[in-house]
């Protein structure tokens, strides 16, 4: 499962990570990324999601319907 949010394109962020002696190692920031899956009454039927957990909050605020169309106007498949 690729670390990539459909609704919001979280994705990895890199940096690095510091010591006591300030060596610094690179190390990756990944999402909370979880797999979802929502009834889409629209087409009666469910939609599996990869979304990370600030977009599970905003599908709970602007519904699933208008999630659907977003990710859909950033031409991904749902």
């Amino acid at each position: 499962m690729a670390a990539r949010c459909q609704l919001t394109g979280a994705q990895p962020g890199f940096g690095n990570t510091i010591s006591h002696s300030h060596r610094r190692t690179p190390r990756r920031f990944d999402p909370n990324i979880q797999s979802k899956r929502y009834w889409l009454p629209s087409e009666g039927r469910h939609v599996r999601l990869t979304l990370s957990a600030r977009a599970v909050k905003t599908i709970d605020t602007i519904g699933i319907e208008a999630a659907v169309a977003r990710i859909r106007a950033r031409g991904q498949k749902v």
